[in-house]
C-alpha cells in the first residue's frame, strides 16, 4: 500500500522523519514556509547535522519533495506536523506556528486523512488548539479525520539512536485514532507504544525531559558545595555509577541547552499553575539552579585567575565549544551565551573556537564573533582556557598540554596538571 506523507516543518524533527518514511516507500512531501530551505532541500543540499546530503539525495531519488504550498495537504493519507515550538512570552509554549499548521491543514484536509502533532507543548494541545482547527469545516475526529499526538524523540548527534530504532509514543483523540497512528509509524519504526490518549502521550514527553532537568540541576548543585567541601564529585558520580541497580548517573556542566530540556519542563510547569493555580516547585527550582550553571563557571573563572593575580579586566579568556552539545551546530539555548555575555560584562578579551560554528551571534550580546583560526595558537595566548563541549575535533590531552590552564567543565580532562575541573 502506498501511503502519500506530508511532513509540515522540515528541521531537526521534520527533515529527518520524511526522509525516513521516504525510505520505507512512502510518497512524501515536504512542507515548509522558508524558501530557501525548500530550495536547498531539492537541490540535495541538507541544513541540518543529522542528515548528510547523501541521505538526502538518495530521499530525493525515492520521490521525496520540499514544497511551500500548502495544497499538497490535499494529496495526503497523513499529515505530520514538526514544527517548533519555542517559550513564549508568559511561560508557555509559543503554538503560532502549531496553529497556522493546524489551520493549513483544515484549509485542505480530505475524509480518512490521519493528522498526528508531534511538536512539544503542554497536555491537552492536540485536543484543544490543534484538532478544532484541523476540523474547522466541520469534519468530524475519529470517522471524517484522524487526530493523535506522537512526541518527538530526535536526539541531534546520536549515532545509536535514530527514527527507526527510537520507540514512538502515540495517543489519540479516540481509540481508531490511536490505532492508525500506531499502523501509520509501523511501517518505519521498530517498535510503537500506544498510550491511553493523547494528553498521556503529551504528559510522557514532559516526563522525559523534566526528568533530566530535574537531575541535571541535583548535580549542578552539588557541585558548588562538593567544590567548597573539597570533594571530587565526578569522581564520587563514577563510584555511585558501579550500582547495577536504583541508580542512574547524571553529570554536572555549564548548564544546558537545546530545543528541550531548558524549555519542555516549563511547559507543564506554565499548565499546572494557569489550570490549577499552584507551582510545580520542582522544575521551578531545577530551572532556577540550571539557569545559574553559566554564571557559577564565570565564577570559578574569576577565582582561577585571581588565584594568579589577575583580574578578568583585560584577561585572555578562550571558550571551546559554544554549541549546546558535542559534536552538532546547534548553538540554541547554549550555556555559553549568558557566559559569554557576563565575561563581556566584566571585561575579558574574548575568543571561542568551534568546529561546528565558523560564526557565532551569543544571545543577548549585540556582537558576532568568528571562530579562532588557529586554535592551537589561540590556547598557547589564552590566560583561560574553558572546555564547555567535548567535540571530537578536539585533542583535550594536548590542547591541555598548551594551556596555561584549562577549566574543564565535563570532567573529561581530570588528574592533568593544567587542568581545574569545574
Amino acid at each position: 500500500m502506498t501511503t502519500t506523507l506530508v511532513v509540515v516543518g522540515q528541521g531537526y524533527v521534520g527533515l529527518p522523519m520524511a526522509l525516513r518514511a521516504a525510505e520505507s516507500g512512502l510518497k512524501v512531501y515536504g512542507f515548509d514556509t522558508n524558501a530557501t530551505t525548500v530550495d536547498r532541500l531539492n537541490a540535495g543540499h541538507s541544513h541540518i547535522d543529522d542528515v548528510s546530503d547523501d541521505e538526502l539525495s538518495r530521499a530525493l531519488a525515492a520521490g521525496f519533495e520540499a514544497t511551500l504550498d500548502p495544497s499538497v495537504v490535499a494529496l495526503a493519507d497523513v499529515v505530520l506536523v514538526c514544527v517548533p515550538t519555542p517559550l513564549g512570552e508568559e511561560g508557555g509554549p509559543d503554538l503560532g506556528a502549531v496553529r497556522k499548521a493546524a489551520e493549513a491543514i483544515g484549509a485542505h484536509v480530505t475524509p480518512g486523512t490521519l493528522a498526528i502533532l508531534e511538536s512539544t507543548t503542554y497536555p491537552g494541545t492536540t485536543e484543544e488548539v490543534f484538532a478544532p482547527l484541523v476540523t474547522a469545516r466541520g469534519l468530524e475526529v475519529g470517522s471524517d479525520v484522524f487526530i493523535a499526538f506522537s512526541p518527538e524523540r530526535i536526539d541531534p548527534g546520536n549515532v545509536k539512536y535514530g527514527v527507526r530504532n527510537t520507540p514512538k509514543v502515540v495517543g489519540g483523540l479516540t481509540e481508531e485514532c490511536t490505532r492508525r497512528a500506531a499502523d501509520f509509524y509501523g511501517r518505519f519504526v521498530d517498535t510503537v507504544v500506544q498510550a491511553k490518549g493523547a494528553r498521556e502521550a503529551e504528559m510522557s514527553k514532559l516526563i522525559e525531559n523534566t526528568f533530566r532537568h530535574v537531575n541535571i540541576a541535583l548535580v549542578n548543585e552539588m557541585l558548588r558545595f562538593s567544590h567548597e567541601l573539597d570533594i571530587d564529585l565526578w569522581n564520587a558520580i563514577d563510584c555511585a555509577e558501579t550500582k547495577p541497580f536504583g541508580y542512574m548517573a547524571f553529570r554536572p556542566g555549564p548548564g544546558v541547552g537545546g530545543h528541550c530540556i531548558p524549555v519542555d519542563p516549563s511547559y507543564l510547569s506554565h499548565r499546572v499553575k494557569a489550570q490549577l493555580h499552584y507551582s510545580f516547585r520542582m522544575v521551578e527550582l531545577a530551572e532556577e539552579i540550571n539557569t545559574a550553571a553559566p554564571l557559577y563557571v564565570a565564577t570559578r573563572l574569576r577565582e582561577l585567575l585571581n588565584d594568579r593575580s589577575r583580574p578578568v579586566k583585560g584577561s585572555r579568556v578562550l571558550l571551546l565549544g559554544v554549541t549546546y552539545k558535542a559534536n552538532i551546530s546547534d548553538c540554541r539555548e547554549s550555556p555559553a551565551d549568558p557566559l559569554a555575555k557576563r565575561l563581556l560584562a566584566w571585561g575579558a578579551d574574548l575568543a571561542y573556537h568551534d568546529p561546528y560554528v565558523p560564526t557565532w551571534h551569543p544571545h543577548g550580546i549585540d556582537a558576532t564573533l568568528d571562530s579562532v583560526p588557529d586554535l592551537e595558537q589561540a590556547v598557547r595566548d589564552a590566560d583561560v582556557v574553558v572546555l564547555l563541549q567535548t567535540h571530537a575535533e578536539y585533542a583535550l590531552t594536548e590542547l591541555a598540554d598548551a594551556a596555561a590552564v584549562l577549566l574543564d567543565t565535563r570532567g573529561a580532562v581530570a588528574g592533568h596538571a593544567n587542568v581545574e575541573v569545574l
